[in-house]
């Protein structure tokens, strides 16, 4: 039996920042660093791509011209569909939902092809009716960001939507890139969800100051799906200070997780379990152990290690485990695999070091007897 429910209802959406800069390796990386961050705060996430034909979306006259910033940004990052289609399904495997935002009709017949759940409307696109017919072929569920728009243009697409019978997400949006916080105007949560009550809405956001506050003030006020643009530290690009770096990322995640702490469960939601019951469930969680000694450099797969119990302080548990973590430091037969022994965002961000490595038993034993572990 199938489970009915809002395909919307707490998911946030992490979009790859200016198409993570046409690489597939880039993209691969980002992929992987936040998934981790996703399944750590133990969220529902989804990764968005791009999606554009670009050598028609762009008219071949202008193609070359790089004063055009737009326009030299959609050349720049350029991707194959056959690497577009790799990253779609790395992005499967990571755990998370693949996503994309389709900015042309081609581009709507290759989020069908590679089969994703979910099709995002552009700010800019919402009043583009060629295009939102063709979005509406798919049957997909859409989640149309409203940064811009007028009431009627909101007023037409919901009502598009409905009488097609189509799920559809709002998510107030301004689009300034980067955002102030005076700019946010979170009220307007408060006037979708009273002129469309049958709808999810949610909070697209670029601020840059702070990645607590509009998360845990959205929630309160309703807004159910939440989306950043995300990128990494790497290659020497810089980060536009609109994006969210996972340390930041996880602040987001704990600060979303604390306003529902706060705001407690609605009559018709499963409650949310307590402090002191998350730390007992914490203490049976099984710690991950190798199975033969392994020299520093190798890479963990499905039978190098196993789970059991107990949890010691600083140990990977079945929670952060991925298959293809490399190991920074040997480790010898049935040891415990620790946060420094493997190369993970985990052990590079303080805030989540430190909860990895303050619950489970003391270093001093293993539970079952008096061994030293390194």
């Amino acid at each position: 039996m199938s489970i009915n429910r809002d395909i919307f209802d707490e998911l946030f959406v992490l979009e790859m920042a200016n198409n993570h800069w046409g690489r597939l390796e880039r993209g691969m990386q980002i992929a992987t660093d936040f998934s981790r961050v996703v399944r750590y705060n133990n969220v529902r996430a989804a990764i968005k791509l791009q999606f554009r034909d670009v050598d028609n979306f762009v008219h071949p006259e202008a193609q070359k011209r790089t004063d055009i910033r737009y326009v030299k940004k959609t050349m720049d990052t350029k991707m194959s569909r056959a690497d577009l289609a790799t990253l779609v399904e790395h992005i499967r495997k990571s755990g998370c939902i693949p996503m994309a935002t389709p900015f042309d009709e081609e581009s709507v017949d290759f989020c069908v092809r590679l089969n994703l759940p979910i099709i995002k409307l552009a700010s800019s696109d919402i009043n583009d009716w060629v295009l939102i017919e063709k979005i509406a072929t798919t049957k997909k569920p859409v989640i149309a960001s409203t940064g811009g728009s007028s009431l009627k243009d909101m007023d037409d697409l919901v009502t598009f939507f409905e009488n097609r019978s189509i799920p559809l997400a709002l998510n107030h949006c301004v689009s300034l890139y980067p955002s102030e916080d005076s700019d946010l105007e979170l009220n307007q949560i408060d006037f979708l969800k009273h002129r469309y009550p049958n709808i999810t809405v949610g909070l697209s956001t670029h601020e840059h100051n702070d990645w607590s506050s509009s998360v845990m003030i959205a929630y309160a006020k309703g807004a159910r799906t939440f989306e950043r643009h995300i990128d990494i530290e790497a290659d020497g690009i810089p980060v536009s200070p609109y994006c969210t770096l996972p340390d930041q990322c996880d602040t987001w995640f704990r600060a979303y997780n604390k306003a529902r702490e706060m705001c407690g469960a609605p009559g018709l939601a499963k409650r949310i379990p307590g402090p002191a019951e998350v730390e007992y469930l914490e203490a049976l969680l099984r710690g991950v152990y190798a199975n033969a000694d392994f020299p520093a450099g190798h890479k963990l797969r499905e039978g190098d290690y196993f789970m059991a119990i107990p949890l010691i302080q600083g140990q990977l548990s079945c929670r952060e485990l991925i298959d293809g973590e490399i190991l920074a430091q040997p480790i010898k037969r049935s040891e415990p695999v620790m946060l420094d022994d493997v190369d993970t965002p985990y052990s590079r961000n303080p805030s989540m070091r430190a909860r990895i490595t303050m619950r489970g038993l003391p270093h001093h034993t293993n539970g079952v007897g008096s061994v030293e572990v390194k």
